[in-house]
């Protein structure tokens, strides 16, 4: 089980990760691109994965993670946290984060530290 607090966190140690509301709702975002929503008052997160990804955890963690509502197609998908370990969700944030974030900065972000 990944709490609320574990989300963010996880969410926000991602590379030039930040916080800020949309619509009302606690959203993570990387150079003006959102990667995950955590609605409030719902027993899911929303995540930006891309199709193929997207559809490889829908069918490795169907528990887990399945499409969301509205945009699957562009690849918008929910996740149970209360089911997810913080390894799961940390891959998910990170898919997510990934997808979105320039291309110079995800190369950059799994080079090891110096």
């Amino acid at each position: 089980m990944t709490s609320p607090a574990q989300v963010r966190a996880l969410a926000m140690a991602l590379p030039e990760a930040y916080e800020r509301p949309h619509r009302r709702q606690p959203t993570f975002w990387v150079h003006e691109r959102i990667f995950c929503i955590m609605p409030s008052g719902e027993d899911h997160i929303t995540v930006k994965l891309d199709r193929d990804d997207q559809l490889n955890m829908i069918e490795g963690h169907p528990g887990a993670v399945r499409p969301a509502r509205l945009y699957s197609h562009h690849g918008w998908t929910y996740v149970d946290p209360a089911v997810c370990d913080d390894d799961l969700m940390a891959l998910l944030l990170r898919l997510a984060w990934t997808h979105v974030a320039p291309k110079r900065l995800s190369r950059g972000s799994d080079r090891p530290k110096a």
